[in-house]
């Protein structure tokens, strides 16, 4: 017992330290001599030493058996024989600390929180702490495979006609190292596919964070300009053409743009205000699935001259002369 150390010495904290305290010397003392992590020769020395000050003084039942009777609680014969307060005390001088992460932080969950566990310490938790790095250690069987790192996300803006068409947009990516904390840049080129919605995810795959089983993935997150004209809805265009009142009287051919290109669209005689003409197939392909191509529908806008000549106004007031009718003949609250 004589050559132990104060296991508060080993922590590097006072007798009064709180809880939190004590958790974070151990965390900063694992993520330093942990053996899958630190290249030390007392590396594993100073871990097992690290691990079992924690063990008992992260307790309060042990903490306060220690406070009371130092290493001498735990100086019964072997692992199996018992301190004061009747509970094990096998971790005396020049024994061997192996354990099994399973077995400390009492099997965990994915949260990283133990029922029974390492002092409140889950296994996710403590891996963290060690930088990613160490691996789960057991005897009962093969260990699973090792985390890969952490996703990260990357917002994008793009034009209306580039999320329709497909584009292909460079990214300029910070990453940090979590072992080292060195940040590095890196552009990377990312195709878009046709149809992407706004708010869409694109998942590309290893390009997130580094981890122990290799390296996560990058999530860009798809946000899209409004267009002058167009407007989206599913897989259809929307798009509004102003008509004057004699096309709309007596019909005509006016050139309507898609995302294709211009095309003729013929308008029929009499047609009214609001009234859609459809184009099929003229729409979106999501991800460029010709088949699936939605349509495009133009909006008639009537839209009259703000301004009559006397000629003009003859004109009108003799087409109505001889034209009568009533638009509003028909109309529900009639």
């Amino acid at each position: 017992m004589a050559n132990k150390r104060d296991y508060y010495e080993v922590l590097d904290v006072s007798r009064g330290a709180t809880d939190k305290q004590i958790k974070s010397a151990y965390r900063k003392l694992a993520r330093k001599y942990h053996p899958d992590v630190s290249k030390a020769p007392d590396a594993d020395k100073k871990f097992r030493e690290a691990t079992e000050a924690y063990e008992v003084l992260s307790d309060k039942e042990k903490r306060k058996t220690y406070d009371q009777f130092g290493h001498a609680a735990f100086g019964g014969p072997g692992r199996g024989g018992a301190g004061p307060q009747g509970w094990p005390g096998g971790m005396g001088a020049g024994q061997s600390v192996s354990f099994d992460f399973g077995d400390i932080f009492g099997g965990g969950s994915r949260s990283g929180r133990s029922s029974g566990g390492f002092a409140g310490m889950g296994l996710d938790e403590i891996l963290e702490a060690l930088g990613g790095q160490a691996r789960r250690r057991s005897t009962r069987g093969p260990a699973g495979p090792a985390p890969k790192g952490r996703d990260i996300e990357h917002r994008v803006m793009l034009d209306f006609l580039h999320a329709v068409r497909g584009t292909t947009t460079s990214l300029r990516l910070e990453a940090t190292d979590p072992h080292t904390g060195k940040t590095t840049n890196q552009t990377l080129s990312v195709k878009i596919p046709p149809g992407v919605r706004d708010g869409q995810k694109i998942r590309v795959r290893g390009k997130g964070e580094e981890g122990p089983g290799g390296a996560g993935d990058l999530l860009i997150i798809c946000h899209i300009k409004k267009h002058l004209y167009y407007r989206r809805d599913g897989n259809d265009i929307y798009v509004e053409i102003p008509i004057g009142i004699v096309e709309a009287a007596l019909g005509s051919k006016v050139d309507v743009p898609t995302i294709d290109g211009m095309t003729t669209v013929t308008i029929p005689p009499g047609i009214s205000g609001g009234r859609r003409l459809r184009l099929k197939g003229k729409g979106i392909a999501p991800q460029g699935k010709t088949d699936q191509r939605g349509d495009q529908y133009v909006v008639i806008k009537i839209v009259p001259p703000e301004k009559v000549t006397p000629d003009g106004k003859k004109l009108l007031e003799e087409f109505r002369e001889t034209n009568p009718y009533d638009p509003r003949e028909g109309a529900p609250w009639l």
